[in-house]
């Protein structure tokens, strides 16, 4: 007569493991944070129309004004539009969209202490690279916070950033505006769309 008890046991343990890892993936996941598509897109319109409005003949020497409102109006819309996320039940003061910001913070920070000090002393055909080159280093920093789906999207971005600085050190000053706004401006857009692609996936 044959014993059922050893695949009784098995059952059990597949149920035991698959428990377990919906546990894991739960704990994952709650401590991931998942960043709006709409937000970039956002972000990328604000950046295209600084681009334009300061490619405005009387206005081109104020680029660095036009920027300097450009990123504090995206800023301002990006926290927004992250906060409006109710459903997902983050907070901007706790939890993972908090390490999100601290992680965007260092980077983001040395860039606006270093926007001052090259003004200062006369190196503005430097910021654009800068801007860039430090940003990406913010999203790179903060898509290790991300949920495991976006995360590679978060980190291509940052990547390309970063690299698109380094170009920029080495471009012409009349380009600096469309410079800026290809990055901040359609960079911004590409991937606020296929992150919100992703997000709806999820």
């Amino acid at each position: 007569m044959n014993n059922p008890r050893p695949n009784n046991t098995v059952a059990i343990d597949s149920h035991a493991l698959g428990t377990l890892n919906y546990i894991r993936s739960s704990i994952e996941a709650a401590g991931a944070f998942a960043v709006p598509g709409i937000a970039g897109i956002a972000m990328g319109v604000v950046g295209l129309m600084a681009t334009l409005v300061a490619s405005v003949p009387g206005l081109a020497s104020y680029w660095l004004e036009i920027w300097l409102i450009a990123a504090m109006a995206a800023s301002a819309l990006g926290v927004l539009l992250i906060a409006r996320q109710p459903a997902r039940g983050f907070m901007l003061y706790r939890g993972p969209a908090r390490k999100f910001v601290l992680s965007l913070c260092p980077a983001l920070l040395a860039g606006a202490v270093l926007t001052g000090v090259f003004w200062q002393e006369g190196l503005t055909s430097l910021i654009p690279g800068m801007w860039l080159l430090l940003y990406g280093c913010a999203v790179l920093s903060a898509s290790m916070m991300t949920s495991a789906a976006m995360m590679r999207l978060i980190m291509l971005m940052g990547a390309l950033f970063v690299v698109y600085g380094l170009i920029a050190f080495q471009l012409p000053v009349r380009w600096h505006n469309y410079t800026l706004g290809l990055g901040f401006g359609a960079l911004h857009l590409l991937f606020g769309v296929l992150i919100g692609r992703t997000d709806r996936v999820e």
